[in-house]
């Protein structure tokens, strides 16, 4: 082929890693975003006053048992292995405030109901508090009151699950619970994965050395344009889906997030994330960034509330919100993508999913092999709308 340029609309992990596989090519590849930042909402820095470093969008803990995609990560910076222990604070059946384990676990079931149960023990109490009568669940609610039954549920599922995506949970499909484990153990661990990590110098320097080659441009500070597209074989889309086509059918729903940032010294809460369950409490969660670095010590602190909202036309959208009410707007788009010609729509705001930073590296690389050959071969005739 005669043009071997490739326009890039994000500079996150999707937008990355498609780069570097083309730029490795020998393709001419030229990546734009808005910010003035790489990385996206992965984006950490350090901050200056303590040298704590910083989740400015939100923590981001790397997990995966694809060891594809770990190996591929270990090439742009080190990493340090990090659990994510979370801890969750709510009311026990006799209404006591406590502190507890995220997700449930044996040391939860005990704690909560003022049980010694043996995991035996647990897992039969809890099937007899779960309503067997639901057989396939169809909403978050359905899922949660058939895997633990209504006291869990209301304690540390309803309200946090209704201040995070700003509904009902009757109204969020089932899939959202499913990455939540029940364990009849002692495990406190909050992934489950081979491979769980924190970049020991930030994401952004990880994103940073994936954008590191000499057929690399990258352009920050710099919104999209159509007219950009001329100049280029094929260009992949990571920003919000609904954006690419000027909201012709209206905004899509998204999530946004504000934080609250509190300076302090000493140790404000003794771990990196404590969840607040209760409905009353306008707040998800807090952050204490310095946690997520246990190999180094700080004098001071830095905290974030984090209090989740429906994202604004001058909000950053942080995940989707695939609503029943909201699949017509999203088909429209769906079938609109699927009529353009070399554009890729990739990455969680992309493809309207909520995805994990390894799903997402994963599908960049498979999509850029894809898309790669299609260009090589001259098979590039229809859009490629992947993965919705």
């Amino acid at each position: 082929m005669k043009n071997k340029k490739i326009l890039i609309v994000g500079a996150g992990f999707s937008g990355a890693v498609i780069a570097r596989y083309f730029a490795e090519l020998d393709y001419k590849v030229t990546v734009i975003d808005s910010r003035g930042t790489v990385a996206g909402n992965c984006y950490s820095c350090r901050d200056e006053e303590t040298g704590i470093m910083l989740h400015i969008y939100g923590p981001h803990i790397f997990h995966t048992d694809y060891e594809e995609v770990w190996n591929y990560l270990q090439k742009f910076g080190n990493w340090k292995p990090f659990i994510n222990r979370v801890k969750a604070v709510s009311n026990d059946i006799s209404g006591k405030k406590q502190v507890f384990s995220m997700p449930i676990n044996l040391h939860t079931i005990n704690q909560f109901f003022g049980k010694t149960f043996s995991p035996q023990e647990a897992q039969e109490f809890i099937t007899n508090q779960a309503d067997n009568s639901i057989k396939e669940p169809k909403s978050f609610e359905e899922q949660a009151m058939k895997l633990v039954g209504k006291d869990i549920y209301r304690a540390f599922f309803y309200g946090y699950t209704k201040k995070q995506w700003g509904v009902e949970p009757r109204e969020l499909p089932a899939s959202i619970l499913k990455r939540l484990p029940m364990r009849f153990n002692y495990n406190d661990n909050y992934f489950s994965h081979k491979f769980q990590a924190i970049p020991e110098d930030g994401y952004e320097v990880i994103v940073k050395n994936i954008l590191a080659h000499k057929n690399i441009e990258v352009k920050l500070n710099t919104p999209f344009a159509r007219e950009m597209q001329d100049k280029f074989s094929h260009t992949f889309w990571s920003a919000p889906l609904d954006l690419y086509f000027n909201y012709e059918f209206g905004r899509l729903n998204y999530r946004s997030l504000n934080f609250e940032i509190i300076r302090d010294s000493g140790d404000f809460q003794g771990n990196a994330v404590i969840n607040y369950c209760q409905e009353d409490i306008p707040f998800t969660r807090i952050c204490e960034h310095k946690h997520f670095e246990y190999w180094r010590e700080f004098d001071k602190t830095i905290i974030y509330r984090e209090y989740s909202k429906l994202c604004g036309k001058d909000d950053i959208p942080y995940y989707p919100i695939r609503l029943t009410s909201s699949q017509k707007t999203l088909d429209c788009y769906i079938e609109k993508a699927r009529q353009l010609k070399n554009v890729t729509f990739v990455g969680r705001l992309g493809t309207y999913r909520y995805l994990d930073m390894d799903i997402t590296i994963k599908e960049a690389l498979n999509t850029a092999q894809e898309v790669e050959k299609n260009l090589r071969t001259g098979k590039c005739q229809n859009a490629f709308y992947v993965n919705i």
